[in-house]
């Protein structure tokens, strides 16, 4: 016979439930992008403070990324019996939506970050091709090398507006592949939206700085987790409580002051 649970037993629960309203989108993370793509970029207008700040900002719609396994099927192991092994692990594309502030700065800065992947020709790096301009009709397109490219350090990050909980994502060899239409008409005047798809090669679910590998909450951890003695982040042990001391056996000691913030501050003891 089944339990019978009260309404009061479920409200803790329902009454907890995450929005969806609450996220920020960070590119280049703490760090702009590649150098020779923010060169690029700041020869079109687009600064590394737009690039850092604003355009996340303007990101309105967002998706959490998505992963699947690949499987193939093995028989004759066993009589009669056919098994499923998983042999790749898949990442879908993300699609972010942005506003178009009043002077083109997402547009520009999505035309020139796709140009600048595609901009071998007319934009060689380390190589003693002469340059071909993109007005030229014998103009090609030649492909940079993917480090020039690629975004390591970008991150979304799902919160909750008491900021008690989040979980970060970031994407490792994130660049645009895709701009979708951006129609215009003169029917009436509302507020200017691009949407891009993005291609990346992995993301890393959970902070990932070298700071949270050193209090312990990196790839979801929870801090309240004693690490496994061995390198110096594994050493250590930490709580989530003000004036809680922390440290190893390999010299790293502090205290946390902010146990509240998203980073907390570690005072060397």
């Amino acid at each position: 016979m089944p339990s019978i649970r009260r309404i009061s037993d479920f409200k803790p629960l329902f009454t907890n439930l995450a929005q969806t309203s609450h996220y920020e989108v960070k590119f280049g993370g703490v760090g702009p992008l590649g150098g020779p793509l923010m060169a690029y970029l700041s020869r079109k207008g687009i600064s590394q403070r737009f690039i850092v700040e604003d355009a996340g900002l303007l990101c309105f719609s967002a998706s959490l990324p998505t992963t699947s396994l690949a499987t193939a099927n093995i028989s004759g192991n066993f009589m009669g019996i056919t098994e499923k092994f998983a042999h790749t692990r898949q990442y879908s594309p993300i699609s972010f939506e942005f506003y178009v502030d009043k002077n083109y700065n997402t547009i520009k800065f999505m035309e020139s970050w796709m140009e600048f992947i595609a901009s071998g020709s007319n934009n060689p790096i380390g190589s003693s091709l002469s340059p071909i301009g993109q007005n030229r009709k014998d103009y090609i397109s030649r492909m940079q090398y993917p480090e020039y490219y690629k975004s390591d350090r970008t991150t979304i990050t799902k919160f909750d507006r008491d900021y008690n909980a989040e979980i970060e994502y970031t994407f490792i060899g994130l660049f645009p592949s895709e701009m979708s239409a951006i129609p215009v008409n003169y029917i009436s005047s509302e507020i200017l939206k691009m949407s891009v798809t993005f291609e990346y090669d992995r993301y890393i679910a959970g902070k990932s700085l070298s700071l949270n590998e050193i209090v312990g909450n990196n790839n979801n951890n929870s801090v309240t987790t004693a690490r496994t003695p061995g390198t110096t982040s594994d050493n250590l042990r930490v709580t989530y409580r003000t004036g809680q001391s922390l440290g190893n056996e390999s010299g790293v000691r502090g205290t946390i002051t902010n146990p509240g913030s998203v980073f907390p501050t570690i005072v060397n003891n």
